[in-house]
């Protein structure tokens, strides 16, 4: 009988986990979808059952505290670390979307969903209109 409760025990625990694994939250590192290199580590969040994503490091040599200089409104020469880049995605499946997210290096903001592609990429698409015309990043887990 202990066994059995050991054993499911076990079992719940493990699902916790993998559960864990399997989520769009934490740190994730950016990679350039047009360099290949290391740009940023983005924070993704949930407030109120939406997500959130805001640069908590930016990785490139002498770019640490670049301001957006293209972006518009609030965001305008505002510092990159610390700003928020997507804006509420709402779970929908296995994809998260309905929200726009930012390109500091434009200023530009897209339409975009996310979704995993297994435990430690994360494919972010932004896209005009039709998710059809845009351009995808895969971000990979960051762990420190």
């Amino acid at each position: 009988m202990k066994k059995n409760i050991l054993l499911a025990l076990a079992f719940i625990i493990s699902g916790i986990f993998m559960a864990n694994a399997q989520s769009i939250f934490g740190k994730w590192k950016t990679i350039d979808d047009e360099t290949g290199n290391e740009k940023s580590i983005v924070e993704i969040y949930q407030v109120n059952g939406k997500a959130y994503a805001k640069v908590v490091q930016l990785l490139e040599k002498g770019k640490e505290d670049k301001v957006c200089d293209n972006c518009k409104g609030e965001n305008k020469n505002k510092p990159i670390k610390g700003m928020v880049i997507i804006d509420g995605l709402k779970k929908d499946g296995d994809e998260w979307n309905g929200a726009k997210i930012l390109d500091p290096k434009t200023g530009k903001e897209y339409k975009c969903y996310v979704t995993l592609e297994g435990n430690d990429k994360l494919k972010v698409r932004g896209y005009i209109g039709f998710a059809l015309i845009g351009r995808t990043q895969y971000w990979h887990k960051f762990t420190e």
